[in-house]
């Protein structure tokens, strides 16, 4: 009996769709730039041609330290076409952070904004791995490093189509960072297949479609933009780039691309909703925000809400690709008040349909009772969480233990299912006997 054909899921896929179907549709806008998929399809062959021509083989880092541009959107195609492992670098991060971050991965190629050479030039001649450099100019201001310019980069790539070398979906698709509060950071990596997967999920959560237009507010580097890199992509949406986030401008871009979606923290909707330009702002048209690392405040929800924005709360770590879990709305929420609203979209929900389950457990691995006040650790496993620490076996067994990946959280679970937050586990206070979350102190 034949082999059943069984194609190999990876975000590449998304791309080579929708250059295809969505051809003429504008994928990325930034500034005055306007590129159509059929364009975007060309320039990644040529980046990924590129790259192989520098060098680059199966399971070679690239890193990038760029803002929210077209280069690193196209590099989340093009380096994992060329083979590679895509290393999208924090901007925020200090010259010593991004010199270990570049030595750990063994980075062998790094492209920087020219705003950001200040941070990488002290590094000359002390990297281990990383001994070639290419610039991306982009309007800021900062010299260049010795290498070449991006675009002229691509303009040496060749417009033959470059083949997949993927022969397997849990290969490493990128390399991502995590924030290192506990020491120095560790190398989350991500597959081809659990990319996909998670790009499917925001896919699904958000609602995104082919007329979707979403704002970079959010870091692409910030576990690959949440996914937001690939799933925006395989529904044929729009993408519109952005160096930073300032208030004024988010609120002109929406206006003027009739953004659908983005996402950020509540402290990036706080400076959009206090901004002077929001007074004035009435949207005809509906825009969801998805918004992680804290609970969003009935306040903001309100005025949110009140300019025509729904707000979508979700939970995750650098170790689940971004978002896990889901604070999924239901029906009868409306008719509730609005501070019985917020009260419920603070809590961080349950698993993205993508996702296997998430449980709240005590120190022997039990589910504690779903009461909504028996505090234990958030643990999940499945399809959206990391394939381990890069070069860190001891801290993979470690963060793993028991067969789920341990998220150092400390929740409790509803009679509704639902999972709610309420401390960090190394935060917690032993008194009496029983654990106090510092929130409650």
């Amino acid at each position: 009996m034949s082999k059943v054909y069984r194609s190999l899921l990876t975000p590449l896929r998304f791309l080579e769709r929708s250059a295809d179907v969505f051809r003429e549709q504008i994928a990325v806008s930034h500034g005055e730039r306007r590129f159509s998929y059929a364009e975007v399809g060309q320039r990644v062959n040529r980046l990924a041609s590129a790259l192989r021509q520098a060098g680059i083989q199966r399971g070679d880092r690239v890193a990038f330290l760029t803002p929210n541009v077209p280069a690193l959107l196209e590099a989340h195609f093009a380096v994992p076409l060329a083979g590679g492992v895509l290393v999208a670098i924090n901007t925020r991060l200090s010259t010593d952070e991004i010199g270990y971050i570049l030595d750990h991965s063994g980075s062998k190629l790094l492209f920087v904004d020219n705003e950001l050479t200040r941070l990488v030039a002290p590094l000359h001649g002390q990297l281990a791995a990383t001994k070639r450099f290419a610039n991306v100019v982009d309007g800021g201001e900062g010299d260049l490093l010795d290498g070449p310019e991006y675009e002229e980069l691509l303009a040496g790539g060749s417009e033959s189509p470059v083949p997949w070398l993927l022969d397997d979906e849990e290969d490493t698709i990128a390399i991502n960072y995590t924030s290192g509060t506990t020491g120095r950071p560790k190398g989350v990596m991500y597959t081809h297949r659990g990319a996909y997967l998670n790009a499917l999920g925001e896919v699904v959560e958000t609602r995104l479609g082919s007329d979707s237009v979403y704002l970079w507010t959010l870091p692409m580097f910030h576990c690959n933009g949440w996914c937001f890199t690939w799933g925006v992509t395989a529904v044929g949406g729009r993408h519109v780039c952005l160096r930073r986030v300032d208030p004024a401008l988010v609120w002109e871009l929406i206006g003027k691309e009739r953004v659908t979606h983005f996402n950020g923290a509540p402290t990036v909707l706080i400076s959009l909703v206090n901004h002077p330009g929001a007074d004035t702002v009435r949207l005809d048209h509906q825009i969801t925000v998805t918004t992680a690392g804290a609970p969003p405040s009935p306040t903001i929800i309100a005025q949110m809400e009140g300019l025509g924005a729904q707000v979508l709360h979700v939970y995750g770590l650098t170790e689940t690709y971004g978002p896990y879990t889901v604070c999924e709305p239901q029906p009868h929420w409306a008719s509730l008040s609005i501070e019985e609203q917020a009260r419920l979209k603070a809590r961080q929900g349950v698993p993205y349909v993508i996702a296997d389950d998430v449980r709240v457990v005590d120190e022997q691995m039990n589910d504690v009772p779903t009461d909504g006040e028996t505090m234990g650790e958030v643990v999940m496993r499945g399809n959206i969480v990391m394939k381990g620490y890069f070069n860190q076996p001891e801290a993979t067994a470690e963060a793993f233990r028991g067969g789920w990946f341990h998220s150092g959280d400390l929740g409790v679970k509803h009679p509704d299912g639902y999972v709610e937050l309420r401390d960090r586990k190394k935060d917690i206070i032993i008194s009496g006997g029983e654990n106090i979350s510092t929130i409650e102190v």
